[in-house]
């Protein structure tokens, strides 16, 4: 996801462009940077690209893959790339599009006539540009959780159950980023091409561009094979998770790459971006015309201030196209994209103009890490603003900024809550079997005196609930997914039917810092019958 945590947004809008400073780039200088940034920030490596002319003048790691063991991040270390991902998506769909194949414009139903969206007229009209534009009314994350954090969900159920999804604003009328279309644009992919999504991106894009190492699947990686271990922050360390498989996600967060790769997939886009004629020595996945137009905004986004530290990120427009954000500043065009998921992060960055490509993947969660040494080198390639800005310091404080306001909330609540009320039932009086129209059932059981919650699509997905006030609860997650920066936790709420049964349940994220994948919002639990609920109830 998607589509990329919730603290990535702003630093993800906008990135500051300068003339160029025609000096090469000091590889040193930049490890020595880098080596700064993984220690303030507590990351235990990264992986840089950079890519300049039509050359790689940078393909380097730096720390770790995983913490406390000292195998060390190279350039053909494998990071999960997560929303990154979603530009190798559009490019499959550009290839069949070139092929005659497939329209942007196409209805999706034409090649996926059992797909629909929960208003009729919607399902008539929504197209494949529509699919990976993040236009098409529902809202930002919604249905996330079929996917996110890994669950049993086939691609075929998620796309079914998108029909439930109630739409968030009215069609084509604003930008909301979601994944579940995207996998249903790599669905498009695998019925036009009749090849699954991650056969044809691995035939048509990996191996001709000789991006060997990058996989369409985490499925059978482990941190023994060079593959960069996902952490994140407990009590303030870096602590490391499980590589997560998201198998029935791949248009959207499948892929996993490196720098080396990374570097050869940045080239082709700058190089073949520019004439007809390919560059010598050069394979181009796609013709000029195809990628000048995943780089044309589809859909525009509002333009934040920036907060202080980091006003020379300003920007006039910004705007999502395919498979890429893309904004202007200072008189140059930046093509951009973000990918997050549990414990990874990462950006890559294009100035077409300037034939300038940046990846930075990291194997920590926080964003000021990349989004650091990324304006790092850019002010390196282009230029620094005047007067020059600390990259680190400035996003770091930022992060503070959005943590304590995210904190704040979290304590006015807890002000504001009726310590001392009971819940209107006893607890056994809770424990049932509820239904969500998409997500499908959950658990609620009585277990040793408390109630315990178990989203039974989600296997890691059980949480301890903690009686709050009324007939509110919060789930505490017994696996942790996310950083202490950025909570998961959930107040569960009961509502009650006249007869003092409970009638609904429904989610809502305690901290506003939360990634926006845990649309525990979006949720709407009914009872069911719940025979054998308790048989079910986790250990």
């Amino acid at each position: 996801m998607p589509p990329s945590p919730a603290r990535i947004l702003l630093a993800s809008l906008l990135l500051w462009a300068a003339p160029s400073s025609g000096a090469p780039l000091d590889r040193g200088e930049v490890g020595d940077y880098a080596r700064r940034v993984l220690r303030e920030l507590d990351v235990p490596g990264m992986a840089l690209a950079v890519v300049k002319d039509g050359q790689v003048v940078l393909a380097e790691g730096y720390g770790v893959r995983r913490v406390g063991a000292p195998e060390p991040v190279d350039a053909n270390t494998l990071f999960g790339i997560a929303s990154n991902s979603k530009a190798f998506t559009c490019t499959a769909l550009s290839i069949l599009i070139e092929e005659g194949r497939l329209g942007w414009d196409d209805p999706v139903t034409r090649h996926l006539p059992e797909f629909q969206m929960n208003d009729p007229w919607v399902t008539r009209e929504i197209t494949v540009r529509d699919l990976v534009t993040h236009r098409a009314g529902l809202g930002r994350g919604a249905g996330d959780l079929m996917w996110w954090p890994p669950t049993d969900f086939s691609r075929d159920e998620i796309l079914h159950a998108v029909r439930h999804l109630e739409p968030a604003s009215s069609f084509r009328s604003r930008y909301a980023y979601n994944n579940v279309l995207y996998i249903a644009a790599g669905e498009v992919v695998a019925r036009v091409s009749g090849r699954p999504w991650r056969e044809f991106v691995r035939e048509r894009i990996l191996q001709p561009l000789g991006m060997e190492r990058t996989t369409t699947s985490a499925a059978g990686l482990r941190p023994g094979d060079n593959v960069a271990s996902p952490h994140v922050l407990v009590g303030g360390r870096a602590t490391p998770l499980p590589i997560m498989s998201f198998e029935n996600a791949g248009g959207a967060v499948g892929i996993h790459s490196s720098a080396a790769d990374m570097a050869r997939w940045m080239r082709m886009f700058l190089g073949c971006s520019r004439s007809e004629e390919r560059p010598e020595g050069q394979v181009c996945a796609l013709r000029p015309a195809s990628i000048r137009r995943m780089w044309t905004a589809q859909v525009p986004r509002a333009t934040p201030e920036m907060p202080p530290g980091l006003e020379a990120l300003r920007s006039s427009f910004v705007a999502y196209a395919l498979g890429f954000g893309v904004q202007e500043s200072r008189g140059k065009k930046i093509v951009t994209h973000t990918g997050g998921l549990p414990g990874l992060v990462s950006r890559v960055t294009l100035v077409p103009g300037e034939r300038l490509g940046i990846a930075a993947l990291t194997n920590q969660e926080t964003a000021s890490a990349f989004d650091a040494v990324t304006q790092h080198i850019l002010d390196a390639e282009l230029g620094p603003p005047d007067p020059p800005v600390d990259w680190l310091e400035a996003f770091t404080a930022a992060a503070a900024a959005r943590q304590r306001r995210a904190e704040a909330k979290v304590a006015k609540d807890a002000a504001e809550r009726v310590a001392g009320s009971r819940p209107s039932l006893p607890l056994a009086g809770y424990a049932a079997a509820y239904r969500d129209p998409w997500y499908g059932v959950a658990i609620v059981a009585e277990q040793d005196g408390h109630l315990v919650l178990s989203m039974t699509r989600t296997p890691g997905m059980v949480a301890d609930l903690e009686h709050w006030q009324h007939d509110v609860f919060v789930a505490r997650w017994r696996e942790t997914y996310m950083s202490d920066v950025s909570p998961c936790d959930a107040y569960v709420t009961f509502a009650l039917d006249p007869a003092g049964s409970t009638a609904r349940m429904t989610m809502t994220p305690v901290s506003p810092a939360i990634d926006f994948s845990f649309d525990f919002q979006d949720l709407a639990f009914t009872p069911i019958p719940a025979e054998g609920a308790r048989e079910r109830a986790p250990d």
